[in-house]
């Protein structure tokens, strides 16, 4: 029996997690999110939104719960930000170095 492949974003959270293995900083968020927005959907980015607020939250051994609004809140301040083009490329070279396979989403 073969491993389920995982989804679109649970596999951009594997690598999220090989390349920020400390947590996304909040300077590289903005960018991050940018990156993402050329090619996902609002509902993907939440559903990796979601699942790095809840890594975060479970890698501190915290007992504070997120609530849908507070995530909804958060993707909306980020994707209202235009991140530099140095930051994108800082972003970018972070995941490539983690093998980020979807080169194409910091080449558009």
């Amino acid at each position: 029996m073969t491993a389920p492949t995982p989804s679109l974003p649970q596999s951009i959270l594997e690598w999220l997690r090989a390349g920020y293995p400390e947590g996304i900083p909040p300077k590289d968020r903005i960018p991050l999110v940018a990156l993402l927005r050329r090619k996902l959907s609002d509902a993907q980015i939440r559903d990796i939104a979601i699942g790095a607020a809840l890594a975060e939250l479970s890698d501190v051994n915290s007992d504070q719960v997120i609530s849908s609004d507070e995530i909804s809140a958060q993707i909306a301040d980020l994707t209202s930000q235009t991140p530099s083009d140095e930051d994108i490329a800082r972003v970018a070279s972070v995941l490539a170095a983690a093998g980020w396979p979807l080169a194409d989403l910091d080449n558009d």
